[in-house]
């Protein structure tokens, strides 16, 4: 989904962001708020991910990972070794190149809400950034002030849904020791608990894509959903953007999900 800024969001979003500790994100000097997208499939529509619940692929031109498709889904959680971005072949050191790493709850199949927590990795040159953020779709997306990642990282993500419109969130930089949560209350947009997603991303920022970094590879491991694994079953999704594949994902046993960089 493609967001449309307008007057009235500037606004609302002015205001959330004097919340004490939480800012909106952004990226440096472009005013467009970053949000993820709901996933745009090319090849499919709901109706057949619904039928075809097991491991044949389907393409997107933003998400490549694993989704679960089921019912009453409260918790999802994973852990990955933060990758170090690169500027994709052919790229510009003048450009900036993301990619984000996230669990969520619903999305794929179920699209009125999302909730989720992940890593987002930049790569500008020479240059690497990365921010944890959490985010309740259809709002926008803000990154834990002072949580600091750097690339090998171990990082653990989850999701606890606690109601329809609440749940909450954590990351846990095992590396570090240092963990940060976020708690959702009357959020809008209600959550249908039939999605549990681990997802590499080419998020959106204002009404487009952002430039996709080359992430090399994502481990998601002890991948589990309500407390147990199963991702055998799991949709595979990976980015198609025009006539390129960028991400082969695939799921190993019932709890671990690799997507790699192949474009």
């Amino acid at each position: 989904m493609k967001i449309i800024l307008i007057a009235s969001t500037l606004v609302w979003v002015a205001a959330a962001a004097t919340a004490p500790g939480f800012v909106v994100r952004r990226r440096a000097a472009e005013p467009s708020l970053r949000r993820t997208g709901l996933p745009q499939l090319l090849d499919s529509d709901l109706n057949s991910l619904l039928a075809d619940n097991n491991t044949h692929a389907e393409y997107t031109s933003n998400w490549a990972g694993a989704v679960m498709i089921g019912t009453g889904y409260t918790t999802v959680s994973g852990t990955i070794v933060v990758p170090k971005p690169s500027m994709p072949a052919g790229g510009s050191n003048t450009r900036t190149y993301s990619a984000s790493a996230w669990v969520g709850i619903d999305g794929s199949t179920c699209q009125t809400a999302i909730l989720q927590t992940g890593v987002d990795f930049s790569a500008r040159g020479d240059t690497v950034t990365y921010e944890g953020w959490y985010e309740w779709y259809p709002d926008y997306s803000y990154r834990f002030s002072n949580f600091k990642i750097s690339g090998g990282d171990t990082v653990k993500m989850t999701a606890i849904v606690t109601g329809k419109n609440s749940g909450s969130v954590t990351l846990e930089n095992k590396t570090t020791g240092q963990s940060v949560s976020h708690t959702f209350t009357n959020q809008i947009g209600n959550l249908c608990q039939t999605n549990a997603e681990w997802i590499v991303e080419d998020f959106s920022q204002g009404n487009s894509l952002v430039p996709f970094a080359d992430f090399g590879t994502v481990i998601f491991t002890d991948a589990s959903v309500n407390g147990g694994t199963g991702l055998d079953k799991a949709v595979i999704y990976d980015i198609k953007q025009g006539n390129k594949v960028y991400t082969r994902c695939s799921t190993s046993g019932s709890s671990s999900v690799t997507c790699s960089y192949i474009g």
